[in-house]
């Protein structure tokens, strides 16, 4: 019989820069026990710059604009995407020393194992990435 793989963890929270520190909050808290001390403050980090920069630069100013979290483990990583309604593209910058702003996707490629934006079928946009597990990593 296969291995059945865990379910996706699912958040929907509003377009509200409270929502930043609930999102952090309930992605660390999902993470098992296990590799909180490994991933807990990287994976932090990374929910905390993705959905400031979907609060930001994907939304709205509307109520009913949410920001869609999933977090799931495959292929030796746990993935985390971050979806806004917007549709545009975020794209990795290199400000310069007195810029106030845009360096979330930096540190968003300097952690993640990997990391992409895709369009989603019906509307928005999604950034995912991910961090390794695997023993030695």
């Amino acid at each position: 019989m296969p291995e059945i793989p865990l379910v996706p963890v699912h958040w929907h929270f509003p377009a509200h820069p409270a929502s930043v520190r609930r999102a952090r909050h309930a992605v660390t808290e999902s993470l098992p026990h296990v590799f909180r001390p490994h991933l807990g403050d990287d994976l932090s980090l990374l929910t905390s710059e993705l959905v400031t920069n979907a609060i930001r630069h994907g939304a709205s100013r509307e109520d009913e604009d949410l920001i869609e979290l999933v977090l799931w483990p495959a292929d030796g990583h746990y993935w985390l995407a971050v979806s806004d309604p917007g549709t545009g593209k975020p794209v990795l910058t290199h400000p310069d020393a007195a810029s106030e702003n845009g360096r979330g996707l930096l540190l968003v490629d300097s952690l993640a194992t990997a990391w992409t934006v895709r369009p989603r079928p019906t509307r928005g946009t999604s950034v995912v990435a991910g961090l390794s597990f695997r023993q030695g990593d």
